[in-house]
């Protein structure tokens, strides 16, 4: 049975949350946001944290920066070794140097990114090896990148549909597995996919549109949009315990529960 362990995860409030600016196909400046249902859908979400168990600490979120809730983007962190980030828009660039100023301060070694990437949206950590996401956002050069860094092989998977422009939005890593949209990967990551983990999850399309994906397993307990109904039955049948939340708002930026939360190893 899949075991849970406790993790250590930062998470920004999104005090200054908004639409205004369309850098993903979730985004449309013209839809009306409620930014007090965003905070409030995002406390419950730490609040889901805390009641798993797991440490949660919070950084100082900035004005003018909307997407710095997402703080899945802020780095890779690996056995107190941290990748800092280099976002592709510039409407997010300024993020960056925040993140990097935290994990400064929190005592992890940061490295300067030396291509495109934006953290664990595109690099996550799958038991012994990264899974790494390229397309949209992540430079391919910054996979060896990490690879050097942080001493484990990475696999690169070419993402192909802009609807999940990071890795996050269309594969989960669970225990020893992974949860994944087919669709979202071109045929060569598939045949990867598949020789890898041949017992993984396969996500339908509905579940995946409400980023059903853009979960946070610990290992034996999955925390995923309370609408990706179908994908939370299949976890239940591998022997997942499985937390709905409603990140709906969040989601109007192309966000989910893995987007706001950036795991932190020490």
């Amino acid at each position: 049975m899949p075991q849970p362990t406790r993790r250590h995860y930062l998470m920004c409030r999104p005090t200054y949350f908004t639409v205004t600016y369309a850098i993903n196909p979730w985004m449309d400046p013209s839809a009306p946001v409620d930014p007090a249902r965003a905070i409030a859908q995002w406390e419950n979400l730490r609040g889901a944290y805390h009641a798993l168990g797991h440490q949660v600490e919070e950084i100082e979120p900035v004005p003018g920066l909307p997407d710095m809730v997402f703080a899945a983007n802020g780095a890779t962190v690996i056995d107190g070794v941290a990748l800092a980030v280099q976002f592709r828009d510039p409407e997010r660039a300024d993020e960056a140097p925040a993140y990097r100023s935290w994990l400064e301060r929190a005592g992890f070694t940061v490295h300067e990114p030396k291509h495109v990437n934006e953290g664990e949206g595109d690099l996550l950590l799958a038991g012994d090896q990264l899974l790494a996401g390229t397309g949209f956002r992540t430079a391919h050069g910054a996979h060896a990148q990490a690879q050097e860094l942080f001493g484990y092989p990475v696999v690169t998977l070419q993402l192909v549909d802009p609807r999940y422009y990071h890795l996050d939005t269309a594969l989960c890593v669970l225990d020893g597995t992974v949860a994944y949209l087919p669709e979202a990967f071109s045929p060569g990551s598939q045949a990867v996919l598949r020789r890898l983990y041949p017992d993984a999850v396969l996500a339908d399309p509905v579940d995946a549109a409400v980023l059903g994906l853009n979960a946070v397993c610990d290992g034996g307990r999955v925390v995923l949009p309370i609408q990706a109904t179908r994908l939370a039955a299949q976890l239940r049948a591998r022997g997942y315990e499985t937390i709905g939340v409603d990140l709906s708002e969040l989601r109007k930026a192309g966000g989910g529960p893995k987007c706001c939360t950036l795991e932190v190893r020490r």
